[in-house]
């Protein structure tokens, strides 16, 4: 991933309510004590395509899956080039993202957070920020956070969360200078966006948590967003999914039995996922809802969590290697 661009970005820094912000030094502060690794998406895709490729697995461009048909031995029929192919196999992994159509397929019941805000995402070149910091900056009482993480050479992939009850999501060209203002209004530095001209295109939509329970059945298994997807305003996509890989792929060379392995490999993935998605729905109570309830568990914790930064736990830097028992959170809201 380094060499196909990736950065590694040591330090970040969270600010709330347009204050100071509190600066972390990634390398000695987490668990696996490393920086964070920020990439462009697509050179991601082509660096992990080659390096499949050379390992041996035949890469088709330009097919599209019909569907899948599980069971003993099960298959996927496809079109390339016009012509249908049947593809007979021990283990069909589907890998396609939130929006996953394997799920359906494979007969996966899909679970799903109720909706509490948009995130929109664009992709900047130009922008003056530090290029070894990730920033994020919070105004908790209007639900909106601000995201930046630079990828090298002034290029920055720039977010904005905003609860749903706004009613419209940003989109297009028309509302890049929206984005801009919200942003900055949310705590982001302006000569960031002053002359930071657009890369991409700018979306959003709904961070809601999607999931399925137990994702293996009848030789079809799930990994990445198709597995689970978190909200993406905390950023664990692309970790999950290389943790899922390596997961199956340790549990694949474990049992002989590949069905065992699918077992395994589902049940490590419903617990770490639940961590996630656990914490993340606490984290939203906190720092994401409006309102005077909101208000009231801010103005308990917070404080304590300026005492004491292990309440708060490090699953979105440390991974989901931690207890969420009655506890911890207990210690979470501040509530023993």
């Amino acid at each position: 991933m380094k060499a196909a661009g990736g950065v590694e970005v040591e330090y970040g820094e969270q600010s709330q309510d347009r204050g100071e912000p509190n600066r972390r030094h990634y390398p000695t502060s987490t668990i696996q004590e490393t920086p964070r690794l920020n990439i462009y998406h697509p050179d991601l895709q082509e660096a992990l395509l080659e390096a499949a490729s050379g390992a041996g697995a035949v890469v088709r461009r330009g097919t599209r899956v019909q569907r899948v048909e599980p069971g003993d031995s099960p298959k996927v029929i496809a079109t390339s080039n016009g012509n249908e192919q049947e593809f007979t196999s021990r283990l069909v992994v589907g890998a396609d993202g939130r929006f996953s159509r394997t799920r359906g397929w494979g007969g996966f019941e899909v679970q799903k957070n109720p909706e509490q805000s948009f995130i929109a995402g664009i992709l900047f070149n130009d922008m003056p920020m530090p290029e070894n910091t990730s920033e994020s900056f919070r105004v908790p009482d209007q639900g909106t956070t601000a995201l930046l993480f630079p990828l090298g050479g002034g290029k920055v992939r720039a977010y904005l969360c905003y609860p749903t009850a706004r009613g419209n999501q940003l989109s297009g060209a028309k509302d890049i200078q929206r984005f801009s203002e919200l942003s900055v209004e949310t705590g982001a530095p302006a000569i960031y966006y002053q002359d930071a001209a657009p890369a991409g295109p700018l979306a959003s939509f709904s961070t809601a948590s999607i999931w399925v329970e137990s994702p293996f059945k009848d030789n079809v298994v799930l990994v990445g967003d198709a597995a689970g997807a978190t909200d993406p305003t905390w950023g664990q996509g692309l970790s999950l999914t290389v943790r899922d890989v390596r997961v199956l792929r340790d549990n694949l060379l474990r049992f002989e039995d590949w069905n065992e392995a699918g077992q395994a490999y589902a049940q490590e993935h419903d617990k770490y996922f639940n961590v996630m998605n656990t914490v993340q729905s606490w984290i939203e109570r906190l720092l994401i809802m409006t309102g005077s309830e909101a208000e009231a568990r801010r103005a308990q914790a917070m404080p304590l969590w300026r005492e004491d930064p292990s309440r708060r736990g490090d699953t979105f830097a440390s991974g989901p290697d931690h207890p969420i028992d009655e506890t911890f959170r207990r210690r979470f809201f501040g509530e023993e």
